[in-house]
């Protein structure tokens, strides 16, 4: 038991990692669907490669989505169309037209004379029974609603009338349409003269409704029940028939029998020994996937792999994956091309490097191609995406490259689909073309990234490259503040910036990064700026009235004021980084050596006058380091000459090397002979040293 207790408390880390990558794997293996996967691939248009196919159990052929729609379309195409008369509408209309008679009467009889003289009051009775006997003419063959359903039809269209819930065959040349009705009105009233036939036709033409109208519930009910009689099967294959031969081409008939065999086969791995056999292939797959992901941090990624934070988070967004899409794949509405996997390489890319973008993005789409409908081309399409995608925004500093990158991702999802179609249909004249409008839609949700890395990085902790350039805005309030209190300090913070950004972007490290942390690195100076000789107006030095050890106290204690400010203003862990390891576990020598001549005889305890470290861990802040050292050092040089600022530069980060400075930073000598030329050449351009041509 003492031994188990010592294992964990020396291996907890380790163990910790371990279960992180485990939970990964059963969660993936619970989204996975329960069903067996058809052993082989096979391509429209293409020849069966494998040895004779015979089938191993009855099963029925299925009929392809595209013509179950082309036999919808026709069935909707030929189905009856239903119209309701409805004798309510009648019953209105003849209450109306009393209404309205006697309004247009009343306004006839108010005009002038020469008018009214015309018409007898005598003869309302008679105008009004003629007016009422064309409406029953009219309602008796039917006033029709002109329906989108029948527009452009022909007189001889036949339509089905519903009478007392009895449908009855009619032509719409048995009934009347408005302006048909009207014209009848007109023809019927040629006896009369212009003001009688006026009054009539008036208080028919605001009196008259149609009653014979389209019955919408009725018409959707017979629809209906048409759909739900079609076949969903056209044929059968027997057990022991060949279903394919060898090197026969995948045509239409033969890919859908293929189809069909593989739809069955999938349904019918469901007992409970099979899904047993199932779950462990499941278990197995994922595992090695997720174990590729692992080794490939392990061995060239170690700094990932000792984050459990980073760890997390690459694991989650697979996770979150393979989760969209099974619900993809499920829901009826969503299609898998809608999810916007291009994105994952993407936010990846902004927080970590390419190589781990991409081989996150393949482990995630290898995994989601298991349970996709058509992998090949699944994993084809995303493949060649992500991959471009990628390359095309190698850094995330604008917001006009997510445009970009979504236009990019857009044309590589046409192109790749209708290339694949191409190849296996040999034209595009049966092409679906609405998978187009998933790419499209796809790529407008990578418009998505810069607010979900905004968010990724409050939550995980991590620094965008975003975020680098905006705490490299020299009008941020600490710097303004560094600016005010230490001008001296803030201009060396510049130079020293602008030292390192150049170094670091010959030896291909993060120059974003470094120019951030070199501003801030000296924040702490401003505590006590007076003490630090770059804020030192005068021939006054508040060092002269103190001991060494009292001097080199507070000079090494503007790294811990550095990092408590740091804190305070919440800037990263990352930025901090550069303020704790700016000195490493140098000493202040100045003060080391003034000590040493006061004290001859004493022996000195050097850790009094010792930064507290820790030293540089990475290339960034191991070039901040140097640059700092060598900014500073520049500005003591008693003449600015090519062989006295080389002396320098070699003199400081030689010294430097010797005391195991970068011992912890991947860094290498040939980059360390890099950034010293770099410093040379910037240093003269600096103070104007001339090239010295020989006589």
């Amino acid at each position: 038991m003492k031994k188990i207790i010592e294992f964990l408390r020396n291996f907890h880390h380790q163990i910790y990692k371990v279960m992180l990558f485990l939970l990964a794997i059963i969660l993936i293996v619970i989204v996975f669907p329960r069903e067996g996967k058809f052993k082989y691939e096979f391509q429209k248009g293409k020849p069966w490669p494998h040895e004779d196919l015979i089938a191993d159990f009855d099963f029925p052929i299925y009929k392809s989505e595209e013509g179950l729609e082309k036999e919808r379309a026709e069935i909707a195409e030929k189905q009856a169309i239903y119209f309701f008369d409805s004798p309510r509408e009648v019953e209105e209309a003849y209450e109306e037209y009393q209404l309205n008679f006697d309004t247009e009467w009343q306004r006839f009889m108010g005009m002038s004379d020469s008018i009214s003289s015309q018409l007898d009051e005598e003869k309302r009775e008679t105008y009004y029974a003629r007016g009422k006997e064309l409406m029953g003419k009219i309602y008796a063959k039917g006033l029709i609603e002109l329906h989108s359903k029948i527009e452009g039809k022909g007189k001889d269209f036949e339509i089905q009338v519903l009478r007392n819930n009895v449908a009855e065959s009619q032509t719409i040349g048995d009934l009347f349409s408005i302006s048909e009705a009207f014209d009848f009105i007109r023809k019927q009233l040629l006896d009369l003269n212009e003001v009688e036939e006026s009054l009539i036709l008036n208080t028919l033409e605001e009196s008259l409704r149609r009653n014979v109208s389209y019955d919408k519930e009725t018409n959707e009910h017979f629809l209906q029940l048409a759909l739900e009689d079609i076949s969903p099967t056209a044929g059968m294959i027997q057990k022991g028939e060949r279903v394919i031969a060898k090197g026969d081409i995948l045509n239409d008939q033969r890919f859908q029998v293929l189809s069909s065999l593989k739809k069955e086969y999938e349904s019918q791995t469901g007992d409970e020994s099979q899904l047993s056999w199932i779950l462990l292939g499941q278990i197995l797959l994922v595992s090695l996937m997720i174990l590729s992901l692992a080794l490939f941090l392990l061995n060239y990624r170690r700094e990932i792999m000792r984050s459990d934070m980073q760890i997390t988070f690459l694991l989650l967004m697979i996770i979150f994956y393979v989760v969209a899409s099974k619900y993809a794949i499920d829901s009826e509405s969503v299609n898998l091309y809608l999810i916007p996997f291009c994105m994952l390489p993407l936010i990846i890319r902004t927080f970590f490097d390419v190589r781990v973008a991409l081989f996150t993005y393949l482990v995630a789409i290898l995994i989601v191609g298991f349970i996709a409908p058509n992998p090949y081309e699944f994993i084809i399409i995303q493949m060649m995406a992500g991959i471009l995608t990628v390359f095309s925004v190698i850094t995330l500093h604008k917001r006009s490259q997510l445009f970009i990158s979504a236009l990019i991702i857009f044309g590589v999802y046409a192109a790749v689909y209708l290339a694949i179609g191409l190849i296996q249909e040999g034209s595009l004249a049966n092409t679906n073309w609405k998978f187009l409008s998933w790419f499209f839609l796809s790529a407008l949700l990578t418009l998505f990234t810069y607010p979900l890395v905004y968010i990724l990085e409050k939550i995980f902790g991590f620094v965008s490259d975003v975020t680098l350039m905006e705490l490299a805005d020299t009008n941020s309030k600490l710097l303004r503040k560094l600016n005010m209190k230490a001008p001296g300090t803030f201009q060396h913070s510049l130079q020293v910036s602008n030292l390192a950004e150049e170094a670091i972007r010959a030896v291909r490290g993060n120059a974003l990064l470094v120019r951030a942390g070199a501003l801030y690195h000296d924040i702490g100076k401003m505590n006590m700026p007076n003490y630090f000789i770059e804020n030192q107006n005068s021939d006054y030095n508040p060092h002269d009235e103190l001991a060494p050890e009292e001097s080199s106290k507070i000079i090494i204690e503007h790294v811990i004021r550095g990092i408590e400010m740091a804190r305070r203003y919440k800037l990263p862990d990352i930025i901090i980084d550069f303020i704790r390891t700016h000195h490493g576990t140098t000493k202040t020598q100045y003060f080391l050596k003034k000590y040493k001549e006061e004290h001859p005889d004493e022996d000195v305890d050097e850790s009094i006058f010792q930064y507290p470290g820790p030293i540089p861990y990475s290339k960034e802040t191991a070039i901040l380091m140097m640059a700092d050292s060598v900014e500073a050092a520049s500005r003591s040089l008693s003449s600015y000459d090519g062989k006295g600022i080389e002396k320098l530069v070699n003199s400081i980060i030689d010294h430097q090397i010797q005391e195991d400075q970068f011992v912890m930073s991947n860094i290498t000598f040939s980059d360390i002979t890099t950034i010293k030329k770099i410093f040379k050449k910037k240093l003269m351009s600096i103070y104007h040293v001339r090239v010295e041509y020989p006589d």
